[in-house]
Formats: C-alpha cells, sequence, structure tokens
C-alpha cells in the first residue's frame, strides 16, 4: 500500500468517485462489459482523473494502489448486497434488506479505509465484475456483460421483480426508457437466461431509529453526464460522449413523437432528497436520472440534479408505467383531496374531472373545456383533507397530458424520460408554494406604477388616438398609469419599426405621455418578416439566428407581416442578439414591452405553429439541439427572458415590465402575464377569477385578464361588473379586439362610467398594499391573489368558491350572475371574524370588501385594522392584538436590493379601553416619509373609529362603549343600505351602435339535460355557440356569438353567409328524457320571406373545435359500402351520391379515444361537405334545392351523441 506521502494524504469521497469515474472511461467497454487492460491504463486513468481534480497530488500509482483497495471494498459490499437480498427475497421488508447488508458488510471489515462505499457504488454498479441478478433460492454474481438500458438493485433500490419479460439484445439497440433486457451468460458452468426486473425503491414509511441509515444513502457527490439529443428513453451509458450530426437530427425530426413499440414496465420511481427538507426527486430509474434532459424550469438546473443529506423521507411515492415511448406517472392521495394548479387553464377552480394538455396554443375565444391555452404548467398543487398540502412537478417541456379525471389520483403522461418532483406535504398550501419557489423562482420585483390601471386596444392606429384616448383620462377623472400599444404602431407589423405617419416621432409620443402621468408599453411579436433590406431580418441572417427546419433551411411561416422567420431563443447568442435590438428599441421611449404571438403562433396552420420537426441548435445547458417538440413550449419563456434582459440593457435604472402571451412554470421571473384572447361573456368573468389564482397557484402571481372581453362586445353591466372584480386582480388591464365596439370606461354610459371611476379609485388606494403583497412574493414565493379557502384550508366547503379571493387579509367577494348584484347576493365567509368595509364607495355591482380579524392592512392615507379581534383571541393564542406590514421603496430601480427600502410591522394591542397603535420594526434604509397617519378601527356593519397621528409614533384610540358601539354600528348599516338603494345601477340593456355585431349581444339560451350542456342564440337562426358534453368534460363546438359555432345556411351560394333568418323557421332542439345521451335537432325552412339565392335551400353548417388538430380525423361507411377516413391533410372534400354516409359519421379525437357521432335522414341530405380548418372541422349536411311553401317546408333533421372509442 502507499504510503500516506505518496498518496497526498486521506482519500476524499470526491477522490474516490473521480478515480470509479476515471476508470469506468478508460477502462470499461460499454458494448461488452469487459475490462480493458492495455499498456499505460494507469496513465490515461490519471489524466482523466486530474481533469476532474486538476491540482490533485495523487500519482499513476498512488490510483493503482487505491483503485485496487475500491475493487476490494466493492466485491464485499455486492457480496453483502446479494446476501441480504436472497434473505429477503420476498421483498416483505426492503429496509431491513439494506440494513442487513449494511451489517453484513460490517462485519467483513468493509468501510474501515475511508471508503464510502455508496458513492462509489452508483458509478461501478452496472460494471460486469459488481451486477447481481437474483435467480430462484440463490443469488449468484453476473458473468455477463451489462446492457446500456438495464437497470439493478442499489443501496437506493429494492431488489427486483421476478416476472419481467425476456427479449434479445440485438432487438434493443435503442432501448425505451425503462425497458427490461434479458441477460444470457454462464453461470456455474451451465447456459441460463435471466431476466433483470423492474427498479423499485425502498418502500420507507413512517420516521424511525433507521433514519440515520437512510439519510446517509442521500448524501456525497453525484456527477452528472450531459444528455443527450436523440429520442429514446434511456440513452446511452452515463460517460458516453454526446454526438449530434446532421443525419441524427433528420433522423430526430422523422422519428418525434412515434409511439415505439414496446414491453411495459412499472413500478415505484426512485427517490433522492433535493433542494430542502421535504423535496424529493422521483425518477423511473438510475439511468433515467442521469439521463434526464437538464430542467428549464428550475432556475438553478443543478439544484434538480444535486441530492441533499435528509433524515425526511416521502409520504408519497409515484408509480410509474413505461408503455410504446411515453412515461406514465400516477400519484394516488387520500380520498377528499382537492386538485388545483396546472397553470393557464379554463373551467372550474378545483381541477377533479379535468384532464388538460401542455401544449401553448393560439386559443382565441376558448372555451371552458379547452383543454390547452397559451402556457403549459405540468404542475398540480393537492390540498389533503388535513389541509395539508403537496405539489407535484413533471419536469418535461414535452406535452404533457395531466389527468385528474379520477378522483384524488393525480396522473402525467409524456413522452421521453423525466423526473417527477414532489414538495411535501408541508403544513398549508402557502407552505408548498413557498417551497416551489425555491426551485424555480419567485416572480420579478414589479414596477409600482405596473400595478395601475392599464388601457389598450387593437386599433390605436396613430399617436393622435393615443394622445385622444389619455386624455379623456384624464378629463374624466378615471385612474389610468398606462396606455398600450399593440401592433398598429408598425410599419407593416415588422417589429422593431414605426410607422412613419401614423406615429412619426414615438420618442416625442411617450415624453407628452410621461408628463401627463402615462407609461407607454409597446408590442413585439417573434416573427420577423423575411424581406431584404429589413434591418432585423438581415441581421438575424448574418448571425444564424432563425429556427431551422428538418433540412436545415430557415422555417418560414405566416404572420402578421406577411412570410416570417422565427429566432431560436434557446441558443444564448441568439437570446443575446434579440437583448441587443431590444435595447437599441428602448431608447424611442419604451416603458415596457408586450410579446404576443409566441405560442409561437403561425397562420394558415393546422396546428396553428410551426412544424414540430423544426431543428432548435440548444444551448447545453437548455437540453442542446432538439425538435421543436422538446422546445415548444419553452419558446414563449425564453423570448420574454431574452427581452427582460434587452430591457435591462436599455435603462440601468428602470427595472424592465414585460408581458407575455406563452409561457412555461418558471416564467413569472421574466414576466407578467395575461389570460389570452377571452370573450365578452358572463361565462368568461367568472372563469377570470379561477384562471387567475390557478396562475398564482402554479408560481405565477402577476397575471389578470382582458377586462371587458378581448373578442365580442361587451354589454354595459358586464363591463361594469368585470372592471369591479379585475380592478382587484394583481394585474390590471383593459384591452379589446379590432372591429368591437370600443371599450373604454366611458364606453357604456355613464353609469357604468361611475362604477368604473369607483373600482379604480378603490384600487389606487389599495396600491399600497399590494405592492406589499407584490414584495412578500418577490422575496417569499407567496401568492398575490389566492383562493378562499386560503384562509381555512381543512375547511371543505371552500374549496371549491369561485366568485371570491383573498389579498393577503382582504377577502374579495363579487357576483358573477348578470342578474345578481351584491345587494342580493349571499356571502360565504370563512370561519372567523370577518368584517365588511369600504371606501364609502358602495354599489351593487362592485365587489363586497371584508377584513379578516387580528390583521392590519396599509391603504392610501389609510390604516385599517379589524377591532372584533382586538377582543378575540388569534394565532398563538394571543389576547388584543392585530398586525400588519407595508412595504416601502422608490417604486422602481434596484436600490432595494441593497437595503434601500423601508418595511414597517405595525402592532394594535387593546389594554383596558385603549387600543394602541405602534411600529414594532422595521427593516431596510430607506427614511420613513413624514406623513400623518389616518387609524381606522374596524366595528362591524361597515362602523368604525378613528384617529390621526404622525406614522412611526404611537397612537392610541379610546374605544367605544358597547352601547355605542351597538349605536354606530346600527347607523353604518343603515347607510350602506342607503348607499345601494341609490346606487344608479348599471343597466343591462343593449345600446344600438353603428359597429358590424352590437344588436347580438344578449344572453343566449341555456339547454341542459342528460349528456349535454348547449347554448343557443334563438334569434339569429338559432345558432349554436357551445356543445358541451358533461361525461367527458369535452367542449366539441365553441364561438362567438356573432359567428361561426352551429349555423344555418340558406343560401345556395356555397360561401354564402346567409342564414335561416331569411325564411320562417320551425327550429328544434332538445334531449329527449327517454334518450339523454343524444342531442337532437329538427330544422324545417317553411316560407321564404327575402330572397337569398335560387329557390329554398337548408345547409347545416357546425364548425366543431379540434381539440388535438393531429390526432382528429372523420370516419364514414358511404352508401356503396366503401370505407373511408378523412384526416386534416385532405382540406376539404364533398360527398353525395354513393359516397354520400350511409345515415351517419364521426368526428374521431385518438388522443380522448372519443368521436362524436352525427346521425341524420339519408333522403333529407344531398351532399356532405368536410372542411379542415386551423383547428376546427365543419361537417356540414346539405339539403336539395327547391322552391319551399308552407305545404312543402324543407327539413334536415339529425342527432349527435359522443361514444367511446377502443
Amino acid at each position: 500500500m502507499a504510503s500516506s506521502i505518496e498518496t497526498g494524504g486521506a482519500w476524499s469521497t470526491m477522490e474516490d468517485v473521480s478515480l470509479c469515474e476515471a476508470w469506468l472511461r478508460v477502462c470499461h467497454c460499454p458494448v461488452t462489459g469487459n475490462e480493458m487492460k492495455f499498456f499505460h491504463m494507469w496513465k490515461k486513468i490519471h489524466a482523466e482523473f486530474c481533469e476532474k481534480i486538476p491540482d490533485s497530488p495523487r500519482t499513476e500509482m498512488a490510483l493503482s494502489s487505491r483503485w485496487k483497495l475500491l475493487n476490494k471494498e466493492m466485491a464485499k459490499w455486492r457480496d453483502a448486497l446479494a446476501k441480504a437480498m436472497n434473505l429477503y427475497r420476498s421483498g416483505e421488508n426492503r429496509t431491513n434488506e439494506l440494513i442487513q447488508a449494511q451489517m453484513w458488510f460490517g462485519a467483513t471489515g468493509g468501510g474501515k479505509k475511508r471508503f464510502t462505499h455508496h458513492e462509489c457504488w452508483e458509478v461501478v454498479k452496472y460494471c460486469k465484475r459488481f451486477i447481481i441478478i437474483p435467480t430462484g433460492p440463490d443469488v449468484v454474481l453476473n458473468e455477463t456483460p451489462l446492457r446500456d438500458s438495464t437497470t439493478l438493485d442499489s443501496p437506493l433500490d429494492s431488489p427486483m421483480s421476478e416476472d419481467s419479460p425476456i427479449q434479445d439484445r440485438d432487438a434493443t439497440a435503442k432501448t425505451p426508457m425503462g425497458e427490461v433486457v434479458a441477460l444470457s451468460g454462464r453461470l456455474g458452468g451451465g447456459s441460463s437466461k435471466l431476466a433483470l426486473g423492474n427498479l423499485h425503491r425502498l418502500p420507507f414509511s413512517g420516521t424511525n431509529s433507521n433514519s440515520v441509515v437512510h439519510a446517509s444513502l442521500f448524501s456525497g457527490v453525484r456527477l452528472r453526464k450531459k444528455p443527450g439529443p436523440q429520442f429514446e428513453s434511456i440513452r446511452r451509458k452515463r460517460f458516453a460522449k454526446r454526438l449530434v450530426t446532421e443525419s441524427l437530427i433528420s433522423k430526430m425530426a422523422d422519428n418525434e413523437g412515434k409511439a415505439v413499440a414496446t414491453d411495459v414496465t412499472s413500478g415505484s420511481m426512485i427517490f433522492e432528497p433535493i433542494i430542502e427538507d421535504g423535496v424529493f426527486r422521483f425518477d423511473c430509474s438510475a439511468n433515467d436520472r442521469n439521463a434526464a434532459y437538464p430542467s428549464i424550469s428550475f432556475i438553478n438546473s443543478k439544484d434538480r440534479d444535486t441530492p441533499i443529506m435528509s433524515h425526511k423521507i416521502p409520504s408519497y411515492i409515484p408509480n410509474f408505467q413505461c408503455l410504446l415511448g411515453q412515461q406514465i406517472v400516477k400519484l394516488e392521495l387520500p380520498v377528499g383531496t382537492s386538485l388545483y394548479g396546472t397553470g393557464e387553464v379554463s373551467g372550474q377552480l378545483e381541477r377533479t374531472g379535468k384532464r388538460v394538455f401542455t401544449w401553448n396554443t393560439d386559443a382565441w375565444g376558448y372555451g371552458s373545456g379547452t383543454t390547452s391555452l397559451y402556457q403549459s404548467h405540468p404542475w398540480v398543487l393537492a390540498v389533503l383533507p388535513t389541509g395539508e398540502a403537496l405539489g407535484i412537478l413533471a419536469d418535461t417541456t414535452r406535452r404533457c397530458e395531466i389527468d385528474l379525471r379520477k378522483e384524488s389520483m393525480i396522473q402525467f403522461i409524456a413522452p421521453s424520460s423525466y423526473p417527477v418532483i414532489t414538495f411535501g406535504p408541508f403544513p398549508s398550501p402557502q407552505a408548498v408554494l413557498i417551497s416551489l419557489s425555491h426551485a424555480i423562482g419567485t416572480v420579478f420585483m414589479p414596477p409600482k406604477w405596473s400595478l395601475g390601471y392599464h388601457q389598450c386596444r387593437w386599433s390605436y392606429d396613430s399617436d393622435k388616438k393615443v394622445q385622444q384616448i389619455t386624455g379623456t383620462f384624464r378629463e374624466k377623472g378615471i385612474p389610468c398609469d398606462v396606455v398600450w400599444m399593440d401592433i398598429d404602431y408598425m410599419d407593416g407589423f415588422r417589429c422593431f419599426t414605426f410607422d412613419k405617419e401614423r406615429f412619426p416621432d414615438p420618442k416625442s409620443l411617450v415624453k407628452g405621455l410621461n408628463q401627463n402621468g402615462f407609461k407607454a408599453i409597446w408590442m413585439l411579436d417573434p416573427g420577423i418578416k423575411q424581406e431584404d433590406g429589413y434591418f432585423v431580418y438581415d441581421s438575424g441572417s448574418k448571425n444564424d439566428v432563425w429556427i431551422l427546419k428538418a433540412d436545415g433551411r430557415p422555417f418560414v411561416g405566416k404572420v402578421w407581416p406577411g412570410p416570417c422567420v422565427f429566432p431560436d431563443y434557446t441558443q444564448a447568442k441568439v437570446r443575446s442578439w434579440w437583448s441587443n435590438l431590444v435595447k437599441d428599441f428602448t431608447v424611442n421611449g419604451v416603458d415596457g414591452i408586450w410579446n404576443d404571438m409566441n405560442e409561437p403562433a403561425v397562420f394558415k396552420t393546422l396546428t396553428k405553429t410551426m412544424p414540430e420537426s423544426n431543428i432548435h441548435k440548444g444551448d447545453d445547458e437548455l437540453g442542446g439541439c432538439q425538435v421543436h417538440s422538446h422546445y415548444h413550449n419553452v419558446y414563449g419563456m425564453l423570448m420574454a427572458r431574452s427581452t427582460f434582459e434587452g430591457m435591462k440593457l436599455g435603462s440601468e435604472k428602470n427595472r424592465p415590465f414585460v408581458l407575455t402571451r406563452a409561457g412555461f412554470i418558471g416564467s413569472q421571473r421574466y414576466a407578467a402575464t395575461w389570460t389570452g384572447d377571452n370573450l365578452s361573456t358572463w361565462e368568461h368573468l367568472h372563469m377570470s377569477i379561477s384562471m387567475v389564482l390557478q396562475l398564482g397557484l402554479s408560481g405565477q402571481p402577476l397575471s389578470g385578464p382582458d377586462i371587458g372581453g378581448f373578442a365580442g362586445n361587451a354589454t354595459p353591466r358586464l363591463f361594469g361588473r368585470w372592471m369591479g372584480i379585475g380592478s382587484m386582480f394583481p394585474f390590471c388591464r383593459g384591452h379589446s379586439e379590432i372591429d368591437t365596439i370600443d371599450h373604454e370606461p366611458w364606453s357604456f354610459g355613464k353609469e357604468c362610467e361611475e362604477v368604473c371611476r369607483l373600482a379604480l379609485n378603490r384600487r389606487y388606494r389599495l396600491i399600497p398594499h399590494i405592492y406589499s403583497l407584490f414584495y412578500m412574493a418577490h422575496t417569499m414565493g407567496t401568492p398575490v391573489a389566492s383562493p378562499t379557502f386560503f384562509a381555512d384550508p381543512k375547511d371543505p366547503s371552500l374549496r371549491k368558491l369561485e366568485n371570491s379571493f383573498l389579498l393577503g387579509p382582504l377577502l374579495v367577494y363579487s357576483s358573477t350572475l348578470p342578474g345578481q348584484g351584491m345587494d342580493t347576493l349571499q356571502c360565504t365567509l370563512p370561519k372567523g371574524i370577518w368584517l365588511s368595509f369600504d371606501f364609502d364607495d358602495s354599489h351593487p355591482d362592485l365587489p363586497a370588501l371584508y377584513l379578516q380579524g387580528g390583521t392590519i392592512f396599509l391603504s392610501s392615507s389609510f390604516l385599517f385594522f379589524n377591532k372584533r379581534f382586538i377582543k378575540g383571541r388569534k394565532g398563538k393564542g394571543q389576547l388584543g392584538k392585530a398586525k400588519g406590514v407595508l412595504y416601502e421603496d422608490d417604486g422602481d430601480g434596484y436600490e432595494f436590493m441593497k437595503g434601500g427600502f423601508l418595511l414597517t410591522h405595525y402592532v394594535a394591542e387593546l389594554q383596558s379601553s385603549i387600543v394602541t397603535v405602534k411600529v414594532s420594526k422595521t427593516e431596510g434604509s430607506w427614511k420613513r416619509p413624514q406623513r400623518r397617519l389616518h387609524v381606522q378601527l374596524l366595528l362591524g356593519g361597515g362602523a368604525m373609529v378613528d384617529t390621526w397621528g404622525k406614522d412611526g409614533e404611537v397612537l392610541q384610540i379610546l374605544m367605544p362603549s358597547e352601547q355605542e358601539v351597538v349605536k354606530l354600528v346600527s347607523t353604518s348599516e343603515k347607510q350602506y343600505r342607503s348607499r345601494l338603494e341609490n346606487a344608479k345601477a348599471i343597466p343591462d340593456v343593449e345600446v344600438t351602435s353603428a359597429h358590424k355585431g352590437i344588436e347580438l349581444s344578449r344572453t343566449p339560451v341555456e339547454l341542459k339535460g342528460g349528456d349535454w350542456f348547449v347554448k343557443v342564440v334563438p334569434w339569429i337562426g338559432g345558432r349554436i355557440i357551445s356543445m358541451m358534453h358533461l361525461p367527458s368534460g369535452t367542449q366539441w363546438l365553441h364561438s362567438r356569438v356573432e359567428v361561426n359555432g352551429y349555423e344555418e345556411y340558406s343560401g345556395t351560394e356555397y360561401r354564402s353567409a346567409g342564414c335561416t333568418e331569411e325564411y320562417n323557421v320551425t327550429d328544434d332542439r332538445y334531449i329527449a328524457k327517454n334518450d339523454p345521451k343524444v342531442f337532437r335537432i329538427d330544422s324545417s325552412i317553411i316560407a321564404r320571406k327575402v330572397g337569398a339565392g335560387s329557390g329554398g335551400f337548408s345547409r347545416v353548417h357546425p364548425m366543431f373545435t379540434l381539440l388535438h388538430p393531429t390526432e382528429s380525423y372523420v370516419s364514414f361507411t358511404a352508401i356503396d359500402g366503401s370505407k373511408h377516413e378523412i384526416w386534416p391533410e385532405s382540406e376539404e372534400q364533398f360527398y353525395e351520391g354513393n359516397l354520400l354516409p350511409n345515415g351517419e359519421w364521426m368526428l374521431i379525437d385518438k388522443c380522448l379515444g372519443l368521436g362524436l357521432l352525427n346521425r341524420f335522414d339519408v333522403s333529407q341530405v344531398y351532399k356532405c361537405l368536410i372542411h379542415w380548418g386551423t383547428g376546427t372541422v365543419n361537417l356540414e349536411l346539405w339539403s336539395e334545392e327547391r322552391p319551399v311553401s308552407k305545404q312543402s317546408p324543407l327539413r334536415v333533421a339529425h342527432e349527435y351523441e359522443v361514444v367511446t372509442i377502443l
């Protein structure tokens, strides 16, 4: 044995691991599994070793001597583990198996030579000489080479199952993730076939005296290889070099996303603790752990890949199944668990029964059943029956199915090998979100001005129009801080340009806006017009920044400017190129930037985006060169990151403000977001609350909807009610689409204008409080707006409330029904004391506000706290106390990061009949402003007592007697009722306008029964705007009131827009009680009122929504018996005569496993048409063309039913 001087002293764990890795790289054959000995072997091992530890004093002789020891010690551990596996062969106690192996290892003298066997074992356990395979009653040492895809037991992994299938090695050159490979070899002189079983984790449960043993398994150093780019679940061995060639790119593009026939593997996932106590990473196997792509969701990808020392073990263990190239992960939770999160999703707040797909999609006019919106958050927050909470993140950028249809069950399905991260259970949902922020980061600290009201519209098409809008806000005294410029400002929709006629001097425009108290935000899209001479295109082409097609040429897709190329933000050089463009752009007076269309959206394509086979030359730390399907979901996030960094370059003194439409979990580090192109409907008003809350529960606290709705025309009451709720959201912006009626606060009459003024004045009073909440969100990871059940997570009655939410200790409660205002709404409040209050601005169309007992909140000019809890009990048994905090800084810039802020902790305490209000603690170096403080003590019913004083000094309030309190409360309640009665309610009437379609803004008729929930607009020919299948939660049809959906044309012209109101119509839509699965439509044209082509004609024209366009097709059997499958590539097809469907045809969605069956009377249908659009398909039934009368009507009767497709 070499002396300590020769070896350089005691060996560290890092040195042992590095030596094992160097030996493995130099001597271990990845093909045969044999050890390769050759001349100068130790010279090469020494060179490899020194690459890891450059200044090491270890010589070749020292490494050789140490390796002999390591080899001997690991053989001892192998034998001990093999013996323990045999002893506990039934697998009834995996923990005891590991402990027994530890005892036997120690008995043989193992570990006495300063050798940490666990860490080294992780490196060499797959080598031929160390493999263990259980075979019947005996455990033998394998003498057969290990193959790439094999997963074996280790100190972290329990024994293997015995029922795994056997298959030939040569057939598994590309072994899918988790696939089991058989080994054949010589055992004891005989020949035998052996199967390696599934990899299982040790089923630890609870804590016990063995926890120290468990913890030791997670310590030490683990070095990762860079993941390869090829589409296979288990890639090459741990130390194989990453190879990216053009042929590989082409092959990857060809095979991406296609199912691979493979055996099924399943089992419990293996785990290791990361980040902090209670956070665990789960993988299907050690190989999968090492082969996983880098994390883009984590703020530091290495945090996900670095285990920590922890005594804690998981409370819930996910199971996995690998089938047809998909990794399926399931986590079963206790009955009564409520599920939330999943990011930007429409529909209900509590997600049980829902299924979504993480695939960023341009989802204009989405509905409550739309399964993919603009952002992807493969994350679920589970609130357990006890009130504790658990978070689970599927850390994959690929298209991922989140299936929550089974109660208390979470299921993720995605291609490729991906880890799953669990957070908790922790005592509360908020604790889970704080822990999540330690992984994915917190929201950027927004500039204070961005918390004001923002006004936007697609059609502010000149600087004069912008000045007119901002001037009107000031004239009418309606608060507003920000005005937005949509694509109207650009020269031919070219990014980074200004139209010279309509926006000739943007710098002067913004200077004037700033002087008038406005900030200006400008839009930038990713699509860059392909045009020589356009400086952005020329610069990008010179620097090779564009996304490529599979053949290596730049991809060109059509967006607003026409043919466009798209920057590849997965490369650092491209992000830097874009950031410098943004930097130069900011000199024009750019206060903020709006990134839109960055899913990326592409026009005139079935999928609404670019081909999944496109190529990104990604940086190694992001995942390397990959096809678009790998980076699609993070494209918008990476664009927002580039824009954010560019704004920082443009101004070192100001904080960036970026708004992005597309995003991924972790996007909050760079940008705010909004809920996309919503509709001007009461349904979307209601959904906006849940959508903002879900984003907050997924790590993005800075969000809000387009107030009033983007598409369609709001009514006065809808707009006013929406402004009342929207003014309480973290991000507050009104926005609307071109060719709709005006959606400014004064556009709907004086009553609505006054409600908007009250709502926005209320918001501006609350900005100090909201800004404080954002500081907490930025520093701690807490949400700004949170669901009502956060006040009491144990109370199941609060978990589905969707028309209220919390802003810290404030509860905001609103009605989202058109016929019900706050004067008639019964509010469900959390347990405890919640006292209502207002700013003397009560109105039936404004939300009610409540303050939680024992709390203080700061508004502009006021300090509120709750009297009831001054006399009650709160928190840890404290009596007569209330507390709150206020955060202040310069409102912009970065001095707060150097301590330039003031965080004040206020307390109020009751002693005898005196309430004392004082500052208990301050943080930061910012000086307290000289100001008066108005303290208001709530008594109930809106009544309060108050006092004035100097902020920072002790203030005292003399409590009134009980009799005086009763009188004050009674008087206040009368005044509150009087204000509600005298308030001018917003009329829910239609306003005539020259704008097309305004007369259609009425509430549809709802038809609900059996399996169907249908919405019909009866006054325009019986148009159906929504068809929801209730059992599956699938929305087969969704449209605006004005256009699309289910229509019945009466014009014989092929593209006729004439609807059947041109005729007298007998129109029936019904769901029969005796057949609730079927929705029937029976329409007859009886007599013409006005001309619409030659002769009578009826054309059933439904436009169905394709939830999964590339996996949908139409199937039918024709009258002549021929079978047809019509896919979107066919674009448009007519069928008539013997090729007409024989009474039925079906729209099939393979992903859903469902088909929409349409039956009809062949004698009434003359022709059928299939037309594939962008994310839609028309299945049209055409009648014959002939004269009609009362005696000879034209009739088309048909029905719809949803069936399961096996």
